[in-house]
């Protein structure tokens, strides 16, 4: 599942705990906020004035599975 701005910021991150960091670094207060459960993260980016599709990259990328050879 792709992760997009009309998804709710809670929801991420529960669904996908390795999202953490990213709103950690660039929403943290998003996380401590009771609104998390109703704002989405384009809202949350809006607020804070981020680029809500650089964000959704960035949350994205967190959540594929990294590739690691065995070399």
């Amino acid at each position: 599942m792709k992760i997009s701005k009309d998804m709710k910021i809670a929801d991420v991150l529960k669904k996908f705990p390795s999202t953490r960091e990213v709103f950690e670094t660039r929403l943290p207060a998003c996380i401590r906020c009771g609104g998390s459960s109703t704002d989405t993260i384009e809202r949350g980016a809006r607020m804070h004035g981020i680029d809500s599709d650089a964000l959704i990259e960035e949350l994205n990328r967190a959540v594929k599975p990294s590739k690691k050879s065995d070399v």
